[in-house]
């Protein structure tokens, strides 16, 4: 199983950027995709996950300004980041777990808010 993790960069604060990671590598059923990111110095935390029932998790600094969706005929899920702050300066990682195996991680992309 494999995950890879597109559309990193570097953007304004107030601006936009778009995330997309496909797993790939057999069959399996995905009961859970999402992303987590780690800044600097700091432990890797939730960014917004969404489940198989289409809930959705996001962490309170980036609810309103992010949106996880998924597309599960191409066992993908994309992060849409709006009103990019600062804070959002981060090394973004995919997930996808599935169910009777566990999770999986893509490598990451770099987000970079800066002017």
């Amino acid at each position: 199983v494999q995950l890879q993790a597109s559309g990193g960069g570097l953007a304004q604060p107030g601006g936009s950027l778009r995330l997309s990671c496909a797993c790939s590598g057999g069959q399996f059923v995905i009961s859970v995709m999402g992303w987590y990111r780690q800044a600097p110095g700091k432990p890797r935390e939730l960014v917004g996950r969404l489940n198989n029932a289409d809930v959705t998790t996001y962490s309170d600094s980036v609810k309103g300004r992010f949106t996880v969706s998924r597309d599960n005929a191409k066992n993908a899920v994309y992060l849409e980041m709006n009103n990019l702050e600062r804070e959002d300066t981060a090394v973004y990682y995919c997930f996808a777990h599935i169910g009777g195996r566990g999770d999986y991680w893509g490598k990451g992309t770099q987000v970079t808010v800066s002017s």
